[in-house]
């Protein structure tokens, strides 16, 4: 069964305008797959759709066999692009707030990777640089045990030199019968842990999809040199 299904996704605005169209696709479990493509064209809120932040104007979305709604917010760890925590909070509480709210989450996990990155957990948020907010959001996020990790631009704010050990712990850090979609612009650093990748377009319709492993091996290019030649001005 597919973590990940969607069948004829529709969402539009209040223009009438589809961000998404027409959109069909599954992913099976095991998978790190990147979601990319230019700004404007639907990333994001393909991610909020399947989070269940959304409702589709037409179609349907599935998390492990299940349509999305209030049953499936127990099965998707969801990462957004921005923090959304309080600025008041501490480290020690915001994993305490996850740890009390979530009954996957795994304390020890995230307590591990926090001093793996030397974040100091009796720091209040406001006192942390933007990049070290995004690390301590997204091992919040990569310590819950889900079938669905959602992650909107998980590097955008963090530093090279931090990119790696964060990339590395995302491969190591989830259930291999889960699933990860990742939307990022940085497809160069990605796109070492990605298994499979999804090209959208303007109109939120996939113009080219497929295994990481066969472009490379069926064009001799990067991924990243396959996006810029696909999405070529």
């Amino acid at each position: 069964m597919a973590v990940l299904e969607c069948k004829n996704l529709y969402k539009s605005y209040k223009s009438g305008k589809y961000v998404l169209a027409d959109m069909s696709f599954s992913v099976p479990s095991g998978k790190i797959v990147g979601l990319l493509g230019p700004n404007g064209c639907g990333k994001s809120t393909l991610i909020k759709t399947v989070a269940g932040l959304l409702v589709p104007t037409k179609g349907e979305v599935f998390v492990d066999g299940i349509p999305v709604g209030e049953s499936t917010k127990s099965l998707v760890s969801y990462l957004p692009e921005r923090t959304y925590f309080n600025s008041w909070m501490h480290v020690d509480e915001l994993v305490s707030y996850f740890a009390d709210f979530y009954a996957d989450f795994d304390k020890e996990r995230a307590y591990q990777l926090l001093f793996d990155l030397s974040i100091d957990t009796k720091a209040r948020l406001s006192t942390l640089s933007k990049g070290t907010k995004e690390k301590v959001q997204l091992i919040l996020v990569m310590s819950r045990r889900a079938r669905l990790y959602l992650l909107d631009e998980p590097i955008a704010g963090v530093d090279p030199a931090a990119r790696e050990y964060i990339l590395g712990t995302i491969v190591s850090n989830y259930d291999p019968s889960s699933t990860i979609m990742i939307t990022t612009h940085l497809i160069s650093d990605v796109e070492q842990v990605l298994d499979e990748f999804m090209f959208l377009g303007y109109g939120g319709q996939i113009v080219m999809a497929g295994g990481t492993d066969d472009v490379r091996a069926e064009t001799g290019k990067s991924l990243d040199a396959l996006f810029r030649e696909v999405y070529r001005c």
